[in-house]
């Protein structure tokens, strides 16, 4: 018999982000800046406002009276593909301000005016030959030439406030794409189509796993049974991985005073993402929570604690709220009320390395357990010539080094993200990349030394003396909410048996095997298997095909032999949907195997 070798598998394609290549930053400023003068040559009247590269592209902002529509998104790649052809230079130029000044108001673009007086010195002008010029910092290619025609795409078109104030002018924003070769494009395009058919706004709907009501709001999720579902068990598993490892359950409530916010800091500066204050003077008002450090501060407080008590470990699934703009709110991953997996603990300095190191072990579990393997941990830094930031130097750097000595004892790939710490202290954050290679930030572990010290927390030494406890606040899933939406994206709906709201369906060769089903059923629920009986009355294709959609992952045939014999023929999901027969097996058996599952959180 010949050796026939297995085809080769095509290489993957890598998509760097725009912030990972240089390359990728001059090819799309300058994309941006062609495509703009493109939108002012057919569109006369558009004035250019800004135009940065984002992560997989860039966009730019237009006033301009008229809507822009798809043809008209055609008529200008039609026109940009020409500026390309024409291999224009792409020349940069410092001049004063008053020359910049003088230059934009001779083409009458007061948005460049306002754009000029926020900008420091040297002032650089970016021109396309002799054609069209913007105000820029760059970078940008030399030519227009080194750009492949074939490599760009416009993608949409979307609404935009000036300085994204909504009292402000409304503009057009005109965003696109652009790659180093066609093939980079194609397969952009096709992570793009993967990603409409993984969109958990989609899929939850076509789940029954949540809705979205105008009546209750934007951004405020109503869960369904099913949705319900999912979420209790994943409540539950991470209610049990904590119990044991100490942690104590509380609940506290979703309003509180100003005041406790004011004491906390966040009032003083996150007051715009808070909901309106309740009352008529801040001394008697309250706030919807936003976040629950400030709650677990006061139960750690009630009472003077002992070194003996410590690490004290509190954990709450607790509901936030924050007055997110309708323009930012996507789904699931970015709502206006959302869980968290809350947990503060209070520890001694020198307990704080070792329980470190356990939360993050922790959360480590919780994503192996999930199946979520493509991350990194950012080590969010405070940036030190910001002044948002609270507490001393010395309390800084304290923290940052505790989390830097985690990292390194643990051998996690890591990088530094400075300006990415939480105004009171610094975090380490497990960035998240999904199958379609996006990012998304989940669990975060902090250590803070300064809301100790705010609210003047303290416990009784080993010598009787009064010691400051420093906090650790961590979150292993980060926003339930979210969490859901990526597991949902990342399993394109298909769950593992052990996480899917309804486990097991039995189909019925016809209604005659109907009484045999239900007695199934309610032998698998009374061992805590989430079973029910298609009783739609359907034929039996359908009924399978009806279980297929709704991406149960096991189907149980009965029919006269299954019956007789005491035994359910099994097919399950596999892969990519693809199902498989594993014939028939004896009900016992089979719920032995589920309960096994289960238990193990995997597959059946």
């Amino acid at each position: 018999m010949p050796n026939i070798e297995a085809p080769e598998q095509p290489e993957k394609i890598h998509l760097p982000r725009t912030s990972e290549s240089e390359s990728l930053k001059k090819i799309r400023h300058t994309t941006s800046h062609i495509m703009a003068m493109a939108v002012q040559k057919l569109f006369p009247k558009a004035q250019v406002t800004i135009g940065p590269w984002i992560e997989n592209g860039f966009y730019y902002d237009f006033d301009i009276p008229e809507s822009f529509t798809e043809q008209d998104l055609k008529a200008i790649k039609k026109e940009m593909i020409k500026i390309i052809n024409r291999k224009l230079p792409v020349i940069r130029e410092e001049v004063s301000r008053e020359e910049a000044q003088r230059r934009i108001q001779e083409i009458n673009e007061p948005y460049k005016l306002e754009i000029l007086e926020g900008l420091q010195e040297p002032i650089t002008i970016y021109h396309l030959g002799d054609q069209w010029w913007d105000l820029c910092a760059g970078p940008h290619l030399e030519n227009t030439q080194e750009l492949h025609p074939k490599a760009f795409d416009l993608e949409s078109v979307a609404g935009a406030y000036w300085r994204g104030d909504a009292t402000k002018a409304q503009l057009q924003r005109i965003y696109g794409t652009a790659w180093e070769t066609p093939q980079q494009l194609t397969e952009y395009k096709r992570r793009k189509e993967e990603a409409l058919k993984r969109d958990h706004r989609k899929l939850g709907k076509e789940l029954g796993l949540f809705i979205f009501s105008d009546q209750v709001g934007p951004g405020l999720p109503l869960w369904t049974p099913k949705g319900t579902v999912l979420r209790s068990l994943l409540e539950d598993f991470l209610k049990q991985e904590q119990l044991k490892r100490g942690y104590q359950q509380v609940v506290t409530p979703h309003i509180g005073r100003v005041d406790l916010f004011k004491t906390s800091g966040h009032w003083q500066k996150y007051k715009e993402d808070l909901f309106p204050m309740m009352g008529e003077s801040e001394d008697e008002g309250f706030v919807l929570k936003a976040m629950n450090c400030p709650f677990h501060i006061q139960i750690y407080k009630n009472e003077l604690r002992s070194y003996r008590e410590l690490p004290m470990r509190l954990a709450e699934f607790g509901t936030v709220y924050r007055y997110e703009q309708s323009g930012e709110l996507g789904g699931l991953t970015r709502v206006r009320g959302f869980t968290q997996d809350d947990s503060h603990l209070f520890v001694m300095p020198e307990q704080l390395d070792a329980e470190f190191l356990s939360v993050v072990d922790l959360t480590l579990s919780v994503f192996k357990t999930l199946k979520l393997s493509n991350f990194r941990a950012r080590l969010s830094f405070r940036d030190p010539n910001s002044d948002k930031y609270i507490g001393s130097d010395e309390a800084w750097s304290k923290a940052e080094n505790a989390i830097r000595r985690a990292v390194e004892t643990l051998g996690m790939e890591h990088f530094e993200g400075i300006g990415e710490a939480a105004f009171y202290g610094p975090k380490l954050d497990f960035i998240f990349r999904d199958a379609l290679d996006r990012e998304w930030q989940l669990g975060t572990v902090q250590v803070d030394y300064n809301l100790p010290e705010r609210f003047d927390l303290e416990y009784v030494a080993e010598d009787g003396t009064r010691k400051r406890p420093v906090m650790i606040h961590r979150a292993p899933f980060g926003s339930l909410e979210r969490l859901i939406g990526i597991l949902i994206e990342e399993y394109a709906g298909d769950f593992p048996f052990w996480l899917a709201p309804v486990q097991v369906r039995i189909v019925q060769v016809s209604d005659a095997f109907l009484s045999y089903a239900k007695d199934v059923v309610s032998k698998m629920r009374s061992v805590g298997i989430r079973a029910e009986v298609d009783t739609s009355g359907d034929r039996l294709p359908k009924q399978i095909r009806n279980a297929e959609k709704e991406k149960i992952p096991v189907m149980a045939v009965v029919g006269e032999k299954e019956v007789e014999s005491n035994t359910l023929s099994i097919r399950v999901r596999g892969a990519g949907g693809q199902s498989k027969d594993l014939g028939a097996i004896s009900v016992v058996e089979v719920m032995e195997r589920m309960q096994e599952a289960i238990a193990a959180h995997s597959n059946f």
